[in-house]
């Protein structure tokens, strides 16, 4: 996929302009929520804490950049749905943060909630948060099948199936070698899980064709790899100051990783073979052009680093 430097300006004037419009309503709309809670100050406080430090926020925006593609308004419905995924997220990176996981300090430049609330308080935290992204889907206005769908797909990537398998899988990698086949079905399952749900949901919010919906989960496989392929190698070649968390640990815990396994250059090629293949999928949508291609351009090439 080549973009010329003028294509890859105005992209990135519009995925801004698109941030810039969303983000403020998200961000209101989510914190809304959880102050509005009939709970524990202390769980609501460490619960608010880990999701209002920031992020790419990049599993929320592809949910309204589908539905916005399908020119769906944005509504408070949406709203909630790409809150619910955040909040889920935010569950998994507090107990991932745990000594008991990867044992980290840092997390998005911030102490870890952990650090800050104390071990059983985060994990209670992460636990309200997961089990509070249901509940949030329940209290939409969509339609009972609507509902449905999203919670169950929720449940399927996040849970046994889905992101708590790849988990697993990833821990236990630290004890063996894993040939690329088999990290990849880490990776699909740890990180790809909730980025195609993101996609999944955007499509069911907007009502997707079967065969639409079945290329947009297909989109977030690929964008799902491209975006642990691209975790591997930034954890080699960035700093602490400029992930906000620590880095070269995969090194140093042993484990199994695209440039471990390719190398750098390998990992790189692997990279764009997989931002190949999510802007094939994005042409067979007539979404080449939309505002789903910006998201492509989170990853930057070998040579621009």
């Amino acid at each position: 996929m080549k973009w010329n430097l003028k294509e890859i300006q105005q992209m990135n004037n519009r995925m801004q302009d698109f941030q810039n419009n969303m983000l403020p309503k998200f961000e209101q709309n989510t914190a809304a929520f959880l102050n509005n809670l009939s709970a524990e100050k202390t769980l609501k406080d460490a619960m608010a804490y880990s999701v209002e430090i920031g992020g790419k926020r990049i599993r929320p925006l592809i949910i309204m950049a589908i539905c916005s593609f399908y020119n769906r308004p944005i509504d408070n419905d949406v709203l909630a749905v790409a809150g619910s995924l955040e909040l889920l997220h935010t569950y998994s990176l507090i107990h991932d943060d745990l000594p008991e996981m990867d044992n980290d300090d840092l997390r998005r430049g911030k102490a870890t909630n952990h650090k800050v609330f104390g071990q059983a308080e985060a994990v209670l935290a992460g636990d309200g948060l997961l089990t509070l992204a249901f509940d949030w889907i329940t209290r939409t206005g969509l339609n009972s099948k609507s509902k449905i769908d999203l919670i169950a797909a929720l449940a399927e990537a996040a849970g046994p199936e889905g992101m708590v398998s790849g988990q697993v899988a990833d821990i236990e990698g630290e004890r063996k070698t894993l040939n690329l086949e088999q990290l990849k079905k880490v990776h699909e399952r740890k990180t790809g899980a909730l980025l195609k749900y993101a996609c999944q949901a955007g499509g069911i919010l907007s009502e997707a064709k079967d065969n639409e919906l079945d290329l947009l989960v297909n989109f977030g496989a690929s964008f799902g790899l491209a975006f642990q392929i691209y975790d591997d190698i930034l954890d080699v070649v960035s700093t602490t100051k400029e992930m906000g968390k620590a880095v070269h640990k995969d090194e140093i815990e042993n484990k199994n990783t695209y440039p471990g396994i390719l190398g750098l250059d390998g990992a790189y090629q692997s990279l764009e073979q997989s931002i190949e293949e999510a802007n094939k999928i994005l042409v067979k949508l007539n979404a080449d052009e939309s505002i789903l291609a910006d998201f492509l351009e989170y990853f930057k090439g070998k040579d621009s680093k």
